[in-house]
């Protein structure tokens, strides 16, 4: 969850798994210019557009970020999202309630055991179509709220069908956002810590969201020892944070952000970032993409961050969806 607006730049080389597998880049003429619905990302190349529609009908997507409890009908909008060639996605809790949620409707919608229910709830009729994965966590808006609501689902997950059955595969999204402050900074450096030593307790990914607050992150992540598997969610900062986070073994996601107009360092950070350490994400139902500007947002959007990104580096969407399908599956450990 993220209403960032703020953009970076990086310098990484590119990582040369994927040509290894998929060949050389096949790189087109550079024309920039401001986001539109009918031009490509400021600095991207342009590709035949024959091709293109031909690998965006074919590329098959993983929205490694989304908040399908906010979703007025969830099912519907993964119906939508297996419609815009989305094979999976993962639902973000942000506090105990969500993060309930989260594993309620990963469960149901990917037609896996349900975990038991709160009073009152009504579940949704699954898909079972895409496949939908849950993560636990306290935001760190909410980190005066305390931590051991979400330890007890934890536990409760943990001890009953287990997180891996459960459909869980990271703590978070936390971290440290002192740009709002919506919590006081102490409390919000606790609670992160602490979801750190989870996620290396329970060998999950850690998705990070951080605004603001980058010396205290890695002085955290220090001190706890970095997960295996570390996410910076929504990455918005830029060349030596970015550095920085691929230094610890970090990944990077990158949401709508990179089709905004002033985001022209950020599409600089995408530019560098190595093919193996890139995630793509939609965040929704916020940062809707350009040409989307001004309407929800939701994971049938994530080809278009992603042809941005394919855009940025020269690949078509197909090469682009294949390697964030990969990197997903590493970062979270898909089905281990």
């Amino acid at each position: 969850m993220d209403d960032s607006s703020e953009t970076g730049q990086g310098g990484q080389q590119e990582g040369s798994w994927l040509r290894r597998r998929r060949g050389m880049p096949r790189r087109a003429q550079r024309e920039t210019g401001t986001p539109t619905e009918t031009e490509p990302v400021e600095g991207a190349p342009r590709s035949s557009s024959s091709s293109t529609r031909t690998s965006q009908q074919s590329a098959i997507w993983t929205d490694s970020h989304c908040h399908l409890q906010d979703e007025p009908d969830p099912a519907a909008t993964v119906a939508a999202a297996r419609a815009a060639r989305v094979g999976r996605v993962v639902c973000v809790g942000t506090d105990a309630e969500s993060s309930r949620r989260a594993v309620l409707l990963a469960n149901e919608l990917s037609g896996g055991p349900v975990p038991a229910r709160p009073p009152g709830y009504a579940p949704s009729p699954g898909t079972g179509a895409v496949e939908v994965w849950a993560t636990i966590g306290l935001h760190p808006h909410d980190a005066k709220s305390g931590l051991s609501s979400v330890v007890d689902l934890l536990d409760e997950l943990a001890a009953g069908d287990g997180l891996r059955r459960s459909r869980v595969v990271a703590i978070g999204e936390c971290g440290l956002d002192y740009h709002y402050d919506n919590s006081p900074r102490d409390l919000q450096r606790d609670v992160f810590g602490a979801q750190v030593a989870l996620a290396n307790q329970h060998n999950l990914a850690l998705v990070i969201h951080t605004r603001d607050a980058w010396s205290d992150t890695f002085a955290i992540l220090e001190r706890e020892g970095v997960p295996e598997r570390t996410i910076f969610h929504c990455f918005t900062a830029g060349e030596a944070e970015a550095r920085r986070c691929l230094r610890v073994g970090g990944i990077l996601s990158f949401s709508g952000i990179v089709t905004f107009a002033n985001a022209v360092e950020l599409r600089q950070v995408v530019t560098h970032c190595p093919l193996d350490s890139l995630l793509i994400e939609t965040d929704s139902p916020f940062l809707t993409p350009v040409p989307h500007r001004g309407r929800r947002n939701s994971p049938s959007n994530v080809a278009v961050v992603g042809n941005a990104v394919g855009q940025l580096k020269g690949f078509e969407p197909e090469v682009l969806a294949a390697v964030s399908w990969m990197n997903a599956e590493k970062a979270f450990g898909f089905g281990v």
